[in-house]
């Protein structure tokens, strides 16, 4: 990441929040000579709450962590002109008449989505929900969620939802906006008119008055109320990034030849950029997913578990090894054996490790760690496959970024077992995408092109050949 050394304090100053599930950083960044120079500020961590068994995010705690942020940035004397909030997709939060908050934030991976498929599916069955979306099927999707909420009467009282950086963006400006990206993930915008799809809404009786206008990334949201300001001791204006992070992420990635990319982190997204959504047989069967882009285009895209095994077998390990350590370790203990990693009992389980040794055996660290990385590696195997079949189209590349492009092992089995190479970085894709979302919003970047030949002379990217 680019330092501050030459800063000029005549640029820009922009302020990407990107929030992940297990944490968030607010990164600074500015335009210098062509070139995007980047510090982050402040770190903070995240994590699900369980509570009588039930999944949560703490809301409170991440927004008051945003300011905190927020303040440190004005501290350093980096107080930025421009903000932009980024974290995961599908989670939401619903207000009243009054604009408060209704109840505690569901994380995505709460059982409540499942719970409902049957009766969701009863009132439109999946593949028509499909056809209409073009979203691939998870327990998590927030159509489910959203039902679940209609079912036990936490709607009732609902008069606005918000996607969580949308909310965030609200308690910072006191006005409300639905980006566009974003909102594509929850199952409920047409794939052809872009749009909230309003016979999902009838039938699911879901009231249309909570679903507003939907923004594209660069859209000005507002500036801070007074009391923002007066709590991080100056004023700034925010601006829609792409708030979905993998839609933030892939706008960094460089793909101007149009090959495939995979996003790396606790997810893994691998896809490519399409201008219309697929939403055929074969899309269907694959369970490829149509997620909203710039200007309308499309992410055709699976959503993979991703690193989210090997941070879980971490943590049951005591956080005795480091993600590093892990890697070599599984360097030299290498095993045939290989996991489905579609079986939903990887998504949120009481034991990673305990699950995974129900279908292995017993396993050494090592062991563990080359399990999940070629099982990882064959699924996206898998996955270009799919790709190459829907869309007709095949190459030699696959672009990785994110901080999962990071593990040298997992690309070199990714590369062996694609056949592909791979180009690698940039590794903070997320925080990237979202700058230049907004630097494309005040006019300081043309377009999307553009940015990504800036990309490409700012951050490292190295290949792997297969």
């Amino acid at each position: 990441m680019k330092n501050f050394s030459n800063y000029s304090s005549d640029k820009l100053r922009y302020l990407a929040v990107d929030i992940g599930a297990s944490s968030g950083r607010h990164i600074v960044a500015y335009l210098q000579d062509g070139v995007l120079r980047m510090q982050e500020i402040y770190r903070f961590r995240n994590g699900v709450t369980e509570r009588n068994g039930r999944l949560y995010w703490d809301a409170d705690n991440l927004f008051s962590e945003i300011v905190a942020g927020l303040k440190k940035a004005g501290e350093m004397g980096l107080a930025p002109q421009y903000v932009g909030i980024d974290t995961w997709a599908v989670d939401y939060v619903l207000l009243d008449k009054s604009d408060r908050r209704i109840g505690d934030v569901f994380a995505y991976r709460d059982k409540r989505g499942a719970d409902v498929k049957g009766k969701a599916h009863a009132v439109m069955p999946f593949p028509e929900l499909y056809r209409r979306t073009g979203i691939q099927y998870a327990p998590f999707n927030t159509l489910y969620q959203l039902y679940d909420d209609r079912l036990t009467g936490k709607l009732n009282e609902a008069r606005t939802f918000l996607m969580l950086p949308d909310y965030f963006h609200f308690l910072l400006t006191g006005v409300k906006k639905q980006e566009y990206t974003n909102a594509t993930s929850t199952g409920m915008v047409n794939a052809l008119t872009h749009r909230w799809d309003e016979e999902i809404l009838s039938r699911f009786s879901l009231p249309s008055y909570l679903f507003g206008e939907l923004s594209q990334p660069g859209t000005v949201v507002g500036r801070f109320t007074p009391e923002i300001a007066k709590q991080v001791g100056y004023d700034a204006t925010v601006i829609l990034p792409a708030t979905h992070d993998t839609a933030s992420a892939v706008l960094a990635a460089p793909v101007s030849d149009g090959a495939p990319y995979l996003s790396s982190g606790t997810w893994s997204l691998l896809g490519k950029e399409v201008p219309a959504a697929i939403t055929g047989e074969k899309a269907l069967a694959c369970n490829y997913s149509n997620e909203g882009s710039v200007k309308n285009a499309f992410r055709f895209q699976k959503n993979i578990i991703g690193l989210w095994m090997i941070q879980q077998v971490k943590k049951e390990l005591g956080d005795k090894y480091s993600f590093a350590e892990l890697a070599e370790m599984a360097r030299r203990e290498r095993t045939d054996c290989v996991l489905d990693l579609s079986d939903p009992c990887y998504l949120a389980p009481e034991s990673m490790i305990g699950e995974i040794e129900r279908k292995t055996g017993k396993l050494t660290p090592g062991a563990l760690s080359y399990v999940i990385f070629n099982s990882l590696a064959l699924t996206y195997k898998k996955a270009i496959e799919e790709l190459e079949e829907v869309t007709g189209v095949s190459g030699d590349t696959l672009h990785v970024i994110g901080g999962g492009c990071q593990n040298a092992l997992l690309n070199e089995l990714t590369a062996a077992h694609t056949g592909k190479k791979l180009t690698i970085g940039p590794v903070e894709a997320t925080a990237i995408g979202n700058i230049i979302a907004q630097m494309i919003g005040t006019g300081e970047i043309k377009d999307l092109t553009a940015a990504r030949e800036i990309v490409k002379r700012s951050f490292d990217i190295s290949e792997v050949i297969k």
